[in-house]
């Protein structure tokens, strides 16, 4: 792809070097917020240039208001950190009232992340978002470790996790992309499944189920016992199973899991993944989102190439 590097340096965050499709989508890069770490986007409005990124994947929603979990809910690990924040939202209709606005008036994509306790649930916060403008995709999170009911037990089952996509396509003209939980046997067998009933795209991975026991007080630190690991620690995992869904299926893929630089975005993209999403690392760097899509332009313009070029390359055929 040729392009004018003068014209381009002025804008290089949306040159067409970084220029991805996803289920329907065209964004300006392949970098987004992963729901979950960047609230509902407002909240880093100040710290990070956000038109700089691809897309926005807010906090989940559910169709009622959920509390989440007790404290103590956080804690460092080495190369990572848990979290049992379990899915704490203020409900569907207040995130319409109180961020769609403003979300709608920026440039990357919303993606729009749901979460429920039952099918019904997932199909009644989808519903109610399918009426409300300024929604590009909804993500569908069946994978959080850290709820008593739903989320994880939809994830693990591939009927299950079929069952929730099949009732939210049926509610709703958006794009669906499921979201997959790394803690089974073959996320491939998800994957597959997912995919046959109406995804279209996948993200993976969500956390790792983990926890850390306090010797001092000789009890799981965790309120919530079991917490989602997520961050650098997990990123061998996360890009093994990007690599293997990859080749499972067709529709697109959206890798996460422990990046923190445009190296680890591309690793990422070279397995297979047409979107990356960065969690964790915002919490110590706001900005690291911008910093790997301008390593990933840099890359791409002295290699003379393109994300678009680099999707499964390290497969060493086509899709």
């Amino acid at each position: 792809m040729t392009v004018d590097v003068d014209d381009e340096e002025k804008t290089w965050w949306r040159s067409p070097l970084l220029r991805t499709s996803l289920a329907g989508l065209t964004l300006q890069n392949p970098v987004l917020a992963a729901s979950g770490t960047f609230g509902y986007g407002i909240e880093y409005g100040g710290l990070v240039d956000v038109t700089k990124l691809g897309g926005i994947c807010t906090k989940g929603v559910s169709i009622d208001p959920w509390p989440g979990n007790r404290p103590p809910r956080l804690a460092e690990t080495p190369a990572g950190m848990l979290n049992a924040i379990g899915l704490q939202n203020p409900g569907a209709a207040a995130f319409a009232e109180d961020y769609l606005s403003w979300l709608a008036e920026q440039t990357p994509a919303v993606v729009v992340n749901i979460v429920g306790r039952t099918i019904e649930e997932y199909s009644a916060v989808a519903a109610f978002l399918d009426r409300k403008a300024g929604i590009d995709a909804l993500e569908i999170n069946i994978s959080c470790p850290n709820i008593k009911k739903g989320g994880l037990s939809f994830g693990t089952d591939p009927q299950a996790a079929a069952a929730v996509v099949k009732a939210v396509r049926r509610v709703t003209s958006l794009p669906l992309i499921a979201k997959l939980t790394p803690n089974v046997t073959d996320i491939t067998q998800i994957a597959c499944a997912v995919e046959a009933a109406g995804a279209d795209a996948v993200s993976l991975i969500n956390t790792i189920t983990g926890m850390i026991i306090d010797v001092n007080r000789r009890r799981p630190l965790l309120a919530n016992v079991f917490g989602g690991l997520s961050g650098p620690a997990i990123m061998p995992v996360a890009l093994r199973m990007v690599w293997q869904v990859y080749e499972a299926v067709k529709i697109p893929i959206i890798g996460m899991g422990g990046i923190t630089s445009a190296h680890d975005a591309l690793q990422f993209i070279m397995a297979g993944a047409r979107a990356v999403a960065v969690g964790s690392a915002t919490f110590r760097r706001p900005d690291t989102m911008v910093e790997v899509v301008r390593g990933l332009y840099d890359y791409c313009r002295e290699q003379r190439t393109s994300i678009a070029a680099l999707v499964g390359v390290a497969h060493g055929g086509a899709h």
